[in-house]
C-alpha cells in the first residue's frame, strides 16, 4: 500500500494493489447498469457493486431483490429485456433474499406485487418498519416453491448466516443459486465476515450452497456472476483465517499485556487480541494480495479474522483455561 499525492483533495488517500482482472465484470451502459441473460428467461442486473435478477415468464416477472443502488434501473432493465423478447413487462411478484435495506430498498417501486419472503423477514421488517420495503405477503418457516408462468423457483432457509433470514434462492430450470452477501465473487468478504451476524453460519454457508446443482451464483455484490470455483476459493480464504486464528490463539502470550497494563483490564484484552489478529492476517493477506480483489485492504481481513478469532473462542470453545 502507498499514499498518493494529486492536486484534487485526494492527498495522502491510500493506494493499493491492482484489481485482478478476474474479479471485474462487462461494462455499464449509460444509464449505469448492465443487464445479462443467465439461462434462458433468468437474468441478473448489476450496477458494478450490487446485484438483483429477475425472472421474464409468460404470466408475468418475478422480482428478486431490489438495491436501491439500482432502483429505477431494475425497471429499464426489465423492459429493455421484456421488449425485445415480446413478453409482458408486468412484475407480479417481488422475492426478499433477507430483510437488508441494501438489498431491498427500492422494493416499493413494484406496486400491487405479491411480495414472498421468510417469516423472520416479515417480522424484522414489521419491526424496522421501512416504507421502502413493504412486508411479504407470502411467508414460509423453511421451504417454498414458487411456479410462476410454467416456471419453478425454490426457496429454502438453512439456518442464519449473514443474516437470521437470509435464504437460498435456487432455479432448478436455469442452473442457478442466489444466495446473498456470503462470496463475492473474485473479492474477499469487507467488514466482519460482510458484516454477517452469525459468523458460524456464515462459514458454513458456501458448503450448503455448493450441496445444490448449479453453475451460475448470483451473489448480490460486485460486477460479475459466481462460479463453483469462486466459492471454493472464498472457502479457502475463510479456511486459511480459520487455520491462522487457531494459531495465535495458541501462541500469543497473553500474560504480558494484562502484567504490563495491570488493573486496566480491557487494555490488557486490547493489547493481547490485537495481537493474536495481527498475527493470524498477517499470512492471509499476504497469500492473497493478488488473488483476491481487495485483499491488501488490511481491514478487511482484519476485521473478519477479528470476527472468525471471537468466534472461534466464544461459539466454538474452548475460550480458554478454565480456573482450578
Amino acid at each position: 500500500m502507498t499514499s498518493s499525492a494529486d492536486g484534487n483533495g485526494t492527498a495522502g488517500l491510500p493506494e493499493y494493489a491492482p484489481i485482478p482482472r478476474s474479479a471485474l465484470g462487462p461494462a455499464l451502459n449509460e444509464q449505469g447498469y448492465h443487464v445479462g441473460r443467465v439461462e434462458r428467461n433468468l437474468y441478473w442486473v448489476t450496477d458494478g457493486v450490487y446485484n438483483s435478477a429477475f425472472l421474464a415468464t409468460t404470466d408475468g416477472v418475478v422480482i428478486f431483490d431490489a438495491p436501491p443502488s439500482i432502483g429505477n434501473n431494475l425497471l429499464r432493465a426489465v423492459d429493455e429485456i421484456t421488449t425485445a423478447e415480446g413478453t409482458t413487462s408486468t412484475v407480479t411478484h417481488l422475492v426478499y433474499s433477507h430483510h437488508h435495506a441494501d438489498h431491498g430498498g427500492a422494493a416499493s417501486l413494484f406496486e400491487g406485487v405479491v411480495r414472498i419472503g421468510h417469516e423472520e423477514t416479515r417480522r424484522l421488517l414489521i419491526r424496522d418498519g421501512d416504507p421502502a420495503r413493504p412486508v411479504p405477503d407470502v411467508t414460509f418457516a423453511d421451504t417454498y416453491t414458487l411456479e410462476v408462468g410454467g416456471e419453478r423457483v425454490e426457496l429454502a432457509w438453512h439456518g442464519p448466516n449473514h443474516s437470521p433470514d437470509n435464504i437460498y434462492i435456487h432455479f432448478p430450470g436455469h442452473d442457478t443459486l442466489m444466495l446473498i452477501d456470503i462470496v463475492n465473487a473474485g473479492w474477499v468478504p469487507i467488514y466482519n465476515t460482510n458484516l454477517s451476524d452469525d459468523v458460524q453460519g456464515y462459514m458454513q454457508a458456501p458448503a450448503k450452497a455448493l450441496a445444490y446443482e448449479w453453475s451460475h451464483l448470483i451473489s448480490g455484490h460486485v460486477g460479475r456472476l459466481a462460479t463453483r470455483e469462486d466459492v471454493a476459493l472464498h472457502q479457502q480464504y475463510i479456511a486459511d483465517i480459520e487455520a491462522s486464528a487457531r494459531e495465535a490463539l495458541a501462541s500469543v502470550n497473553p500474560v504480558p499485556y494484562y502484567m504490563h497494563y495491570g488493573e486496566n483490564f480491557w487494555a490488557g484484552i486490547r493489547g493481547h487480541l490485537n495481537t493474536v489478529t495481527e498475527r493470524a492476517a498477517a499470512p492471509v493477506i499476504a497469500k492473497y494480495t493478488g488473488v483476491l480483489a481487495a485483499a491488501d485492504i488490511e481491514e478487511y481481513t482484519l476485521t473478519t479474522t477479528f470476527a472468525i478469532m471471537q468466534s472461534l473462542r466464544l461459539d466454538k470453545g474452548p475460550s480458554g483455561p478454565v480456573h482450578p
